[in-house]
């Protein structure tokens, strides 16, 4: 029944399977009741950091717990959509904070125990907590790659040191010798297995995760330089991570090893299908000189600060994604290594500001902002004030506003929660989580989405409506129409306000009805009305 708990015991172990058993049972009712906890308490509302206490207090061992997680995960059909929605919320957040501490230890070890590969892992796996990422398995397909390249050597040169069986634990000093590795690396990486930089998608961040580099073959260059590094060092050639601006290289030294000559070394363009540049090359590369320091090695520290600011990069460049959830999750990484940032401190601030979440949280940060650096009292009290008005509002809030459909002010509003509809001017297709009668948003919004410019302007019903791009929008009733062909909407909130797919429509959750009580028989009535006479 349980076939992943498979890994936590071993042969030898001597176990009471009924005791086991009852852990588990116990684990899976908490791990239901919880859940089911979630949709009422944080249903208006992200799930605040402190959402999490209780699970950080289980009293069942947690891989018990995370079990039952993958099971509501793993239902079947397209039921339990808000029971997915919180478990996946929950998982995400137990294995972060898993991660967050693997990382912490990772930083902690001497530099020599700092594998190049596993910190980028680790990178990997918090940006990504509900992939199946884990280091077995990325250094078992590295592994793999430095077999094949081993091959290609044998055909060379049958002697080779490093086709002893202990190669990689000690390194070739000959300069010609370390050639011969990179010359068969460069054959198999970019001519067999075609590895290459991806010029076409550069700022897809999946082109940062490491798993995502060897399944697609492609990367930019810090990630395949971490990939060549490694091989290479397995084959017992020592490479070194050099923090080149705009383009991360590594550099291979064919003179005294330690040398602080950058002439000493012949520098390495992984991205650029294992070129050997020269000094001068290098700058060719990026257009323009830059001095002695940029062409020395770094630690692994610094590759990971490297990794992690390209995320953080790209996360303030995804507008689509309406969460940050990738800014957020750089900026933790970032933080968890550099932990007194006042730059990266303030910009966590005002993201959790924006967003209105974890308001908390937010004057925690400020108040460290404020210990570290003084000079930022303005912006701090700034956001100070505004998040104690935040606050209080809460407080004040009476709770949620029901909508009737009897009330005369919203006898205009012909669609319904749940109805999988079409615009008719986008042709988007999106699904109805919410209506108000008239447009409820500022002028300044009315006055940038052209709204005066429909023939009924602000003054007739607005839909919340979650789209299948991931967006959630604001739609005008004209501008709407039923979807002669309904289908699921793959959006990350579905589950937030939905309970089920019934295949034509989706059903409210508790909390959403609670809003919208008189919705649910209307959406039956009128996907009865439509879909049953199309079939005629």
């Amino acid at each position: 029944r349980w076939p992943s708990l498979l890994k936590y015991y071993s042969h030898s172990d001597s176990v009471s399977w009924l005791e086991e058993y009852k852990a588990r049972h116990n684990a899976g009712l908490e791990a239901q009741r919880i859940v089911a906890s979630f949709s009422k308490r944080f249903f208006s509302e992200h799930v605040p950091c402190d959402g999490f206490s209780d699970i950080e207090t289980l009293g069942c061992p947690s891989h018990f717990f995370e079990d039952e997680l993958m099971c509501i995960l793993n239902m079947e059909g397209r039921k339990g959509l808000t029971w997915k929605y919180y478990a996946k919320k929950i998982l995400y957040f137990l294995r972060q904070q898993n991660i967050l501490k693997n990382l912490k230890e990772y930083l902690q070890r001497p530099t020599e125990r700092q594998s190049f590969l596993e910190g980028a892992v680790l990178i990997d796996q918090y940006c990504n907590p509900l992939s199946d990422i884990c280091l077995k398995s990325v250094q078992a397909q590295v592994d793999d790659i430095t077999d094949k390249v081993r091959k290609v050597l044998r055909t060379k040169n049958p002697r080779h040191p490093s086709l002893a069986s202990k190669a990689g634990e000690v390194l070739i000093p000959e300069v010609e010798l370390q050639r011969q590795v990179l010359d068969a690396m460069n054959c198999v990486l970019y001519e067999q297995l075609k590895y290459k930089g991806n010029e076409l998608d550069y700022y897809n961040s999946l082109n940062s995760y490491i798993h995502q580099v060897l399944i697609r073959r492609t990367g930019i260059p810090i990630s395949l330089s971490v990939l060549y590094l490694t091989i290479a060092r397995q084959l017992g050639v020592k490479l070194e991570p050099v923090n080149f601006p705009s383009h991360f290289l590594l550099r291979w030294c064919q003179g005294k090893e330690g040398s602080t000559d950058i002439f000493d070394y012949t520098y390495i363009d992984a991205f650029g299908k294992g070129k050997q540049l020269t000094v001068k090359e290098c700058e060719y590369l990026i257009g323009h000189h830059v001095t002695e320091e940029f062409y020395g090695v770094v630690t692994s520290k610094e590759v990971l600060q490297r990794m992690v600011g390209n995320l953080l990069n790209l996360g303030k460049r995804e507008s689509t994604d309406q969460s940050y959830q990738l800014l957020r999750d750089s900026l933790d990484l970032y933080l968890a290594m550099y932990p007194d940032n006042v730059q990266h401190l303030m910009l966590q601030a005002r993201l959790y500001f924006h967003l209105g979440i974890w308001p908390e949280k937010v004057l925690d940060i400020l108040q460290h902002i404020q210990a570290l650096d003084p000079s930022q009292h303005g912006a701090v009290g700034y956001l100070v004030q505004h998040t104690l008005e935040h606050i209080e509002r809460r407080k004040e809030e009476l709770g949620p506003e029901v909508k009737h459909r009897s009330d005369e002010k919203h006898k205009e509003v012909c669609f319904s929660i749940g109805l999988i509809m079409k615009h008719k001017r986008y042709g988007y297709n999106c699904v109805i989580y919410g209506w108000d009668p008239a447009c409820m948003m500022g002028h300044e919004w009315i006055r940038n989405m052209n709204v005066h410019s429909l023939p009924h302007g602000p003054h007739q019903p607005f839909y919340n409506v979650l789209v299948e791009d991931g967006s959630c929008r604001y739609a005008a009733q004209e501008n709407l129409e039923h979807n002669s062909e309904p289908r699921e909407i793959p959006h990350p909130d579905i589950g937030r306000y939905f309970s089920e797919f019934t295949g034509l429509h989706y059903l409210a959750n508790t909390e959403l009805e609670i809003r919208y009580p008189e919705d649910l028989e209307l959406t039956r009535a009128t996907v009865q009305k439509i879909y049953s006479s199309g079939k005629e």
